[in-house]
């Protein structure tokens, strides 16, 4: 599965009940990986190993259940007010990565470490161990805004003209992606965002070519149901840069690599159109309130597939 943060955890929750969660492999988006306090925090990874290891704030979907935030209050005396949230125990996994990496070890290695410490059996994959940083230009301002910035500090306010992956060109994927891809009966593109939370991952030239090559084992679930996001502002951006905020312009910027694309029944009068773009479309419920109603999307998706 190709994963960024919260609604990527909430299908995969569900998928974990319909396939041995040890042969489920994860790729995830580092593009919004970020420093604070002097820590590496790996924001979408964290999400989705502490969804596996049934750790996950229910409520918010990140971070961690009964979480603490005493040394955030104490860090606002040295640092001014804090709006990037790190919890008490949230912290540990940061202070460790950074060391582990300040030690030299990629970050995939310290990944799998975090993963087993945690008790997740399945295979928690970033998207390459070279940096890349996404950045979102908002009209009216000269500079674009790092991605954390934009979403937690300014609440994804602002008009979209752009959206930068900066070293995208430089980086390479984690080899276990590739082989991730080349070797599983199933591909899913999580109901992410396809700009800042796939995009990154599929920016990386090698991951794309190899999800082409295994374009009838691609299925794509929409995050766009009756023209919104339920989480995130995915819409926004769509709409920002020029493209259709609907399943079939979702399912545009697929085309080359996804074989099925899975939209919403609220959305149904778009799989003809979807069709001719040279993928099957499926209509199904995909709005995953509840670990039930995630499992059966995850079963749809994979009968759809064959699997």
């Amino acid at each position: 599965m190709l994963a960024g943060g919260v609604g990527a955890a909430r299908f995969l929750r569900g998928l974990v009940q319909r396939a041995d969660e040890r042969r489920v492999r994860v790729i995830v988006n580092t593009g919004d990986d970020e420093e604070f306090y002097g820590l590496h925090v790996s924001p979408d990874v964290d999400t989705i190993i502490y969804t596996l290891a049934g750790l996950a704030n229910p409520t918010h979907g990140w971070g961690l259940r009964n979480e603490t935030f005493n040394t955030l209050a104490a860090l606002e005396r040295f640092y001014g007010r804090a709006w990037f949230a790190l919890g008490d125990r949230d912290l540990a996994t940061h202070i460790y990565r950074t060391q582990r990496i300040r030690d030299g070890i990629p970050l995939s290695r310290v990944t799998a470490e975090i993963a087993a410490r945690l008790g997740v059996k399945a295979g928690v994959i970033p998207m390459s161990d070279n940096r890349v940083r996404t950045f979102v230009k908002l009209r009216g301002r000269p500079d674009a805004l790092p991605f954390q910035e934009y979403l937690v500090h300014r609440r994804a306010r602002g008009a979209i003209e752009r959206i930068e992956l900066r070293g995208i060109e430089a980086a390479t994927p984690v080899p276990a992606a590739i082989e991730a891809i080349e070797s599983s009966a199933a591909i899913i593109l999580a109901p992410s965002n396809p700009f800042v939370s796939l995009g990154p991952i599929l920016g990386l030239a090698p991951i794309r070519e190899a999800l082409r090559a295994a374009k009838n084992r691609v299925a794509a679930v929409s995050p766009i149901v009756g023209g919104r996001t339920i989480k995130g502002p995915a819409d926004k951006m769509m709409r920002g840069l020029g493209h259709e905020v609907s399943p079939l312009g979702v399912a545009r910027l697929y085309a080359d690599c996804v074989g099925l694309f899975v939209l919403d029944n609220a959305d149904r009068r778009h799989i003809a159109s979807i069709e001719s773009l040279g993928m099957r479309a499926i209509a199904t419920d995909t709005i995953m309130t509840t670990p039930a109603r995630a499992a059966r999307l995850a079963g749809i998706v994979m009968t759809a597939l064959a699997v």
